[in-house]
């Protein structure tokens, strides 16, 4: 589908799963003011990354199933990356991607490793804006999204009035309960300090899993989005996908042996 006289088009993706609560409230969010297309890993995908699946075929199935009424529902049998790609490609061109809302924050380190930003960076890479949202649980693990996916409706509307520079998205974390308000952050120090736990299968083999502590140096520093988000505050980061690190070119081209 294409957009629809004055009302835009909004690309819905995630990681968790297209049955997943939080992709649902930020879907039927969207719905208030545009057209919208959900496209979702038929199975959780978190923490693949910016994966791309090119070694065997994809399916992409329509699902009247899963919850969302009028909204066209596609589920994928690949990555987030792979939701954009298709959802872009087989629905028609969106005006907005928008990912999440995550069972659980995306903050520091943890966008490298994010299925739900990866979603947002391919959107980014096709040349459309491109927001991500995520969603820290209650001590008790539970989620609220109302408070996040109606703030998620007021910042998209702004996005598609205003754009986005090219290659950058926005990072959207929410913190559990009401929010204290928003701060405008920076990418923070927080990351995974990983531990491997052996055990034994009853045959006596052993196997792996990968396990780990979360670390933040700058957990009280609330212009970081691991510190806002902490605080009680809703955290946007622009984020710009630039890997070059221009400050050390001239001293490397300085020692870079010749041929």
């Amino acid at each position: 589908m294409a957009s629809t006289g004055s009302r835009k088009l909004i690309l819905v993706a995630n990681d968790d799963g297209i049955f997943s609560p939080g992709i649902k409230a930020l879907a039927l969010a969207m719905s208030t003011f545009a057209d919208v297309v959900v496209s979702a890993p038929d199975v959780e995908q978190s923490a693949v990354g910016h994966g791309i699946t090119i070694r065997r075929p994809l399916r992409f199935k329509h699902t009247a199933s899963a919850g969302f009424g009028d909204i066209p529902a596609y589920r994928v049998d690949g990555t987030p990356a792979d939701c954009v790609v298709l959802g872009a490609h087989l629905t028609g061109p969106p005006d907005l991607v928008v990912s999440g809302i995550n069972l659980g924050p995306n903050l520091g380190d943890d966008l490298t490793h994010s299925g739900t930003v990866a979603a947002a960076i391919e959107g980014m890479t096709l040349g459309v804006p491109s927001l991500a949202f995520s969603q820290q649980a209650t001590p008790a693990g539970e989620y609220d999204f109302a408070p996040g996916a109606a703030y998620a409706a007021r910042l998209a509307q702004e996005v598609l009035e205003r754009g986005l520079p090219p290659r950058t998205l926005l990072n959207v974390n929410f913190p559990a309960g009401m929010p204290r308000g928003v701060r405008v952050t920076r990418v923070g120090e927080h990351r995974w300090e990983d531990t491997i736990v052996t055990r034994q299968d009853p045959e006596g083999r052993d196997y792996h899993w990968v396990a780990g502590t979360s670390r933040a140096a700058d957990a009280h520093d609330d212009t970081t989005d691991y510190g806002a988000v902490n605080a009680g505050y809703i955290s946007v980061t622009p984020v710009r996908i630039d890997l070059t690190a221009r400050d050390l070119m001239g001293e490397l081209s300085a020692y870079l042996p010749d041929l």
